[in-house]
């Protein structure tokens, strides 16, 4: 198949079997005829228009490579899913030994200076760990689609 196209109106494409020749361009003027016959073609010829004013419209490997960007940042954003999960899967149980500690400060049972000075150096590891757990289930939300993706680039033709 080849499709032509007018440099006056680009928005109508004219679609012939075959490849490019005399044969198609002539075949192309045919349908364009037929257009301007019909009141379609929204632009008027000058005199002498004739097939070799036609412009091939080539297919572009632009959807190929905007395919395989939407695979390549797929991956990246599964990939970073990933470390962040191990980075929660880290620091958790510290996260959560910290954060139990965090109640002796609303009790009315005495702390010593060293619990204290443990607890303040335990913040930083809370902080941290929230952090990435909040970035961990945003990138979650994200690797939802980013799978998709890959399962529709991983469909078989038959399917």
């Amino acid at each position: 198949m080849v499709q032509y196209t007018l440099a006056q109106s680009p928005e109508i494409i004219l679609t012939v079997s075959g490849k490019d020749s005399a044969k198609a361009r002539e075949k192309a003027m045919d349908q364009l005829m037929e257009l301007m016959d019909a009141g379609k073609l929204p632009t008027e010829l000058e005199e002498g228009f004739g097939p070799q004013q036609l412009i091939e419209v080539k297919e572009t490997a632009a959807d190929t490579a905007s395919g395989e960007d939407a695979i390549t940042q797929a991956v990246q954003i599964l990939s970073n899913l990933a470390t962040l999960k191990l980075k929660v899967q880290e620091s958790r149980n510290e996260a959560i030994e910290i954060r139990k500690a965090v109640d002796v400060l609303f009790s009315d049972d005495s702390v010593t200076e060293e619990e204290i000075t443990r607890l303040k150096e335990g913040f930083k590891v809370l902080k941290n760990f929230a952090q990435v757990n909040l970035r961990f289930h945003e990138a979650r939300t994200k690797a939802e689609q980013a799978r998709e993706v890959l399962d529709q680039a991983l469909k078989s033709p038959e399917q």
